[in-house]
């Protein structure tokens, strides 16, 4: 059995109040919903944690597909991260890699586990896409 997540993150002011959403399921049936929520951060910071947060609460080993409208998220834990290592956490351009934090707490997490990462198109259609849009942008306003 594949584990699907959707995730997303919103920020009303960028940096401002953040808000993350995930949606993890675990067959036809079985829906878990997780949501929280920062005062100063930016919209990247909260399209991480939304993943980070829905990783932690799995606790067995598992094949995960994670969806995300964030190329910024997708590319980076895909692509990205292994030239960062490999240039000390660097960029392209030599300057030190933005939410290092975050982007180290996902990848250990992701070790974890098995798992594969979509990117879905934001505002499409898809039902679980704009239901963790709706929640992350939900949680910018508590």
């Amino acid at each position: 059995m594949i584990i699907k997540i959707y995730t997303d993150g919103a920020c009303s002011g960028n940096p401002g109040k953040g808000g993350w959403a995930a949606i993890t399921l675990d067959d036809d049936s079985s829906k878990s919903i997780s949501s929280g929520n920062e005062n100063n951060t930016t919209n990247n910071r909260m399209e991480l944690m939304a993943p980070i947060m829905a990783l932690k609460k799995i606790k067995k080993r598992s094949e995960i597909t994670i969806y995300t409208d964030s190329k910024y998220v997708k590319d980076g834990i895909t692509d990205w991260i292994n030239k960062w290592k490999l240039n000390n956490w660097k960029n392209a351009n030599k300057k030190p890699v933005k939410n290092k934090d975050l982007w180290i707490k996902l990848d250990n997490l992701c070790k974890k586990h098995k798992i594969s990462w979509q990117w879905v198109k934001a505002h499409a259609g898809n039902k679980f896409n704009n239901e963790v849009d709706e929640l992350a942008v939900l949680e910018t306003k508590k």
